[in-house]
């Protein structure tokens, strides 16, 4: 671990007293926006003090809806509106939050499919360009063998971008909806490697918990 934060994060500062990055990724509607917020919270509650980074700067109402949440949980919001560099702007946040003594930046960014080529080049810009220290996948539990390839092309256009590290965990929205079918998150996390880092169990900022693999063995 490195530091403060706790459990999967670690949060420390061992990039010199540079805030702490975290890329949250995925396709269209998994809920990246708030599971975003539900991280912003668990940080809260363990002495950080996070920056949310509006970098989705395609999606109409991403910004206002980001903006939003950093309302509600009193938190400060980067952001240049839309239609333009998301890679820009994710640079201009970190460098905000480093001004301000936010030790964390989270970063939005817009929903794409898999597929689509030009979308993934520019995550993979984002990514490569701000160097984060935690890259998240974000979806749903229900998503059935989907979800392999979702995870693989997103891990290949990092890669392909110039990213030298692969995705380091996943966040399995709508959890509570599952009961205790977990095939999703065991084959995602069996076939890649890839850590789950949380679970949304709810529509609360409270509702993210760890995923509990003796419940599920229980179960």
């Amino acid at each position: 671990e490195r530091g403060r934060g706790g459990g999967f994060l670690g949060i420390g500062s061992a990039k010199g007293g540079s805030p702490y990055v975290i890329v949250m990724i995925g396709i269209n509607g998994v809920g990246k926006s708030t599971s975003l917020a539900k991280i912003a919270y668990y940080l809260q509650s363990n002495q950080c003090s996070p920056l949310l980074a509006a970098c989705d700067t395609f999606r109409s109402g991403a910004v206002e809806q980001l903006n939003v949440h950093a309302s509600c949980l009193s938190v400060p919001l980067y952001h240049q509106g839309y239609a333009k560099d998301p890679s820009a702007v994710a640079k201009a946040a970190i460098s905000r939050a480093a001004e301000d003594g936010n030790d964390v930046v989270l970063i939005d960014t817009a929903g794409r499919m898999q597929n689509n080529v030009p979308l993934m080049k520019a995550l993979a810009k984002l990514v490569k360009e701000t160097k984060p220290d935690l890259v998240l996948f974000v979806c749903e539990a229900l998503v059935g063998n989907d979800g392999m390839d979702q995870l693989t092309m997103f891990q290949k256009a990092l890669t392909s971008g110039g990213h030298s590290r692969p995705i380091d965990g996943i966040v399995l929205t709508k959890f509570d909806t599952v009961s205790d079918k977990v095939g999703a998150a065991l084959t995602l996390t069996h076939l890649t490697g890839v850590p789950i880092a949380f679970c949304g169990t709810g529509q609360k900022y409270n509702h993210l918990k760890p995923l509990s693999v003796p419940f599920v063995i229980q179960n």
